[in-house]
């Protein structure tokens, strides 16, 4: 397994970049511990899949180093980096059994037989391909070809590291789950460094220790899954990081409260005071989850009208109107929302204040 760091990274896919605008992957420094677990996340286009190809060897930065173990890679292939890798749709051989075809990436560097066989039957047994093994791969099925992919790219256990760059997309929702766990289990078994690339947040927050966050090319944040959710660096990770996403609103200070609209929200005191220190373009983020919603006048409550009442089964989500802000209250399944009138409340430790885009904290 290998220490990764990347050293000033950026890329650009022109000739001759002038200025940011002009990079896919603008500059970042970063390190991935050896024996982690990390998943890549951000929308189409945010430079995820550059930065792993990156890391991978396909792509050679425009910028910067890319180091395994302190040893500059930045100019080797990738088989010359050691890495495995697992692609969006299934790299195997149709004509090949399923057992072959696991036991190919060992077999081709020359690995005894017995210890190939130990190792396929060991993954196979993970994956749940021990019934296959005999099987050509081209009469199974999409999820059990990506299994195949998944096996080949796990079963060498000298790798440096494992990319797997949206492997379930060809996958049933309903096998979604299975393989993600299927994927923890050999982590937590072998310690092995991967690096998982996605746009589902789901995916990424069931299958990582940590998460990089990316936007327009840059890591906003990299985090474990409850600081992601708990203490957003970034408006993006607040807005993107939750079902529904963080509700925000531009205010101004003065003194510990914050104000939005004419309406006044006490903010936590050390937090205000940085935040009238910092100035720039400050905004209020809070939870749905967080967000108090009374049908009564309460203490510090803040009226409100509301607009919609979607019954999720197993929770309930509240569309309102406070001011000229649209903001959404998650609520327990039990609790009832009666009338069209509510007073929002806004809890001091969950209500965050950002700085031009940034968590001021």
């Amino acid at each position: 397994m290998a220490h990764i760091e990347l050293k000033e990274i950026a890329h650009s896919y022109t000739n001759q970049p002038k200025d940011t605008s002009d990079y896919a992957l603008k500059r970042l420094s970063t390190i991935w511990e050896d024996g982690g677990a990390y998943a890549l996340l951000g929308p189409s286009g945010c430079g995820k899949t550059t930065l792993l190809n990156i890391i991978s060897g396909l792509i050679r930065p425009t910028q910067g180093k890319v180091l395994f173990n302190d040893m500059d890679v930045t100019e080797l292939k990738p088989e010359e980096r050691n890495i495995a890798q697992v692609f969006q749709f299934p790299v195997i051989y149709d004509t090949m059994t399923v057992y072959d075809n696991l036991a190919f990436p060992l077999r081709n560097r020359k690995i005894p037989e017995p210890d190939v066989r130990q190792r396929v039957h060991e993954i196979a047994e993970m994956l749940e391909l021990t019934p296959d093994l005999n099987k050509r791969a081209s009469g199974l099925a999409a999820d059990a070809k990506q299994k195949i992919s998944l096996g080949r790219g796990l079963v060498r256990s000298d790798v440096a590291a494992i990319m797997f760059d949206e492997p379930l997309t060809v996958i049933d929702p309903h096998l979604k789950w299975r393989l993600r766990r299927k994927l923890r289990q050999v982590h937590e078994r072998f310690r092995l460094t991967l690096i998982y690339v996605t746009h589902d947040q789901m995916e990424a927050l069931t299958f990582a220790d940590k998460v990089v966050v990316m936007t327009e090319g840059e890591v906003v944040q990299l985090g474990t899954p409850e600081e992601l959710f708990e203490n957003p660096a970034h408006t993006f990770v607040g807005y993107f990081i939750g079902s529904p996403g963080m509700n925000f609103m531009p205010c101004q200070l003065d003194g510990n409260t914050a104000v939005a609209d004419g309406m006044r929200i006490r903010l936590d005191e050390k937090i205000a005071r940085k935040g009238a220190s910092i100035g720039g373009k400050l905004e209020l983020g809070i939870r749905p989850q967080y967000l108090g919603l009374k049908t009564l006048p309460a203490d510090n409550g803040i009226p409100a009208a509301i607009q919609a009442v979607e019954d999720l089964g197993n929770m309930k989500i509240v569309t309102t109107k406070m001011g000229p802000y649209t903001l959404r209250v998650k609520l327990q399944e039990y609790e009832q929302v009666l009338g069209e009138k509510a007073w929002l409340v806004f809890p001091p430790e969950k209500t965050k204040l950002f700085s031009d885009g940034y968590l001021v904290g």
